[in-house]
């Protein structure tokens, strides 16, 4: 372990025993400090306030103000910690709204406890947690509820904002592919990638690699080789 900050959590459900839970695997993780708790959306605006976390760890379904709200509310702001999703669904349009709302992923409830903390440590250092099977499958499932070629032709026009170079770069993050594999699958250093990456997110106001990902799926982009 390095001498590096430990990464500030706040839980956020309304189950007193899922909370207690969250903090029994995730307190004793190395690196991480559970710095807060809050038991439905309408008390994250003070708990973020009280306890300036990296990352919360947000359920969906609370009855006063639920996750989606929370996560809308608070990720609008400047500034404004990631979060993670915590659901017990697959494929729903909730877990989208949310990741659409800038959520950078999300862990299942019954996920083991090593998997959340690894989740939470990737979020905290950037990096989504949604595997390009799984957004292709939140897609899929959107998609059948019709809309998708005028989701598609809104995708390819905010993409048409993009230089060339930062398109392909935006497919590559939409199929999943890490800093590094982008680097190497495109010639150019990681730290050229970062800044792409950065350039994308300015451009189009998109707040993390997951949306940039979902637009990239919404374009129908990440299952051929055509162009804008």
């Amino acid at each position: 372990m390095t001498s590096t900050a430990p990464i500030r959590l706040l839980l956020v459900d309304d189950d007193p025993l899922v909370r207690a839970g969250l903090t029994f695997m995730l307190g004793g993780a190395d690196g991480i400090e559970i710095v807060g708790e809050a038991s439905d959306g309408s008390q994250v605006p003070q708990a973020v306030a009280e306890s300036a976390p990296d990352v919360v760890l947000m359920d969906i379904r609370m009855p006063v103000v639920d996750g989606l709200t929370a996560t809308e509310e608070l990720r609008a702001r400047p500034g404004a910690p990631e979060v993670v999703v915590l659901t017990t669904f697959h494929a729903d349009e909730q877990v989208l709204r949310a990741l659409r709302a800038g959520a950078a992923g999300f862990v299942l409830k019954d996920t083991p406890p090593a998997e959340i903390v690894a989740a939470v440590r990737r979020v905290a250092a950037g990096d989504p947690v949604l595997s390009p099977a799984v957004t292709q499958q939140l897609i899929t499932h959107v998609a059948a509820a019709g809309g998708a070629e005028d989701r598609k032709g809104r995708a390819r026009a905010r993409l048409g904002l993009l230089a060339e170079r930062e398109r392909e770069v935006a497919v590559a993050v939409g199929r999943g592919s890490s800093n590094a594999e982008i680097a190497a699958e495109l010639y150019m250093s990681v730290p050229t990638v970062k800044t792409h990456v950065s350039r994308i997110l300015a451009k189009l106001g998109l707040n993390n690699r997951v949306q940039i990902a979902l637009l990239a799926h919404d374009a129908g982009l990440l299952d051929s080789a055509q162009e804008l």
